[in-house]
């Protein structure tokens, strides 16, 4: 596709996680990459999620060394503990900043931005893309109540994109093994971290 639209994909995956669970919905990440490969040239596909460290199993853990080798770019970070006023504990893990770096650096050489979140605090980045002449999409939901995007996000953006309907093109198909049953509980080491576990959706972003 010589003239094909330049399109980076910026997955927000607390966000997108949650989304996926209100839907009930389970996502083919193979079959989401082939669905924008089908509308132009994907130059990145970016995955985000804060992880707690020092933990024995990580449910996550498949799905994060699966998207490093299928063409995704996992971008991760350990999230911090907390104690608010009332006492309680709390884990905070926003990827907002560094998912905003990595678009804007990306912006002078992409035509599309797909971002796969509902958060409200992504409307200025929409705004500085669109600046930029880049074309904004967002993949969310008001299929379920509270709807699962914010509506100054909506407003804002080019397209929305309702993930309810996207579903029958990148959900996974029922028949289709997972990438590994977490009922197998695997233990092999991976070189490249320590065993991680994703944060528990919605993460606190204060």
């Amino acid at each position: 596709m010589q003239n094909a639209p330049k399109i980076a994909l910026f997955i927000d995956g607390a966000n997108f996680y949650a989304t996926t669970k209100a839907l009930g919905v389970d996502i083919d990440y193979k079959r989401l990459l082939k669905e924008f490969q089908s509308q132009g040239y994907v130059m990145r596909a970016f995955y985000y999620t804060a992880l707690v460290e020092d933990q024995e199993y990580s449910s996550i853990r498949p799905l994060i060394d699966w998207l490093d080798y299928n063409g995704y770019r996992v971008v991760t970070k350990p999230t911090k503990e907390f104690v608010d006023s009332m006492g309680r504990r709390k884990v905070k893990g926003n990827m907002d900043i560094e998912l905003a770096i990595d678009a804007l650096e990306l912006a002078p050489h992409i035509d599309h931005m797909v971002l796969f979140s509902g958060d409200g605090d992504f409307r200025s980045l929409v705004e500085a893309m669109q600046r930029r002449g880049v074309r904004v999409s967002v993949v969310s939901t008001i299929a379920v109540q509270p709807p699962m995007i914010a509506d100054e996000l909506r407003r804002q953006v080019d397209e929305f994109i309702d993930l309810a309907q996207l579903a029958q093109r990148i959900g996974r198909d029922p028949t289709d093994r997972p990438v590994r049953d977490p009922a197998e509980r695997p233990r092999v080491a991976v070189e490249r971290r320590h065993s991680l576990r994703q944060v528990p959706p919605p993460v606190d972003a204060e």
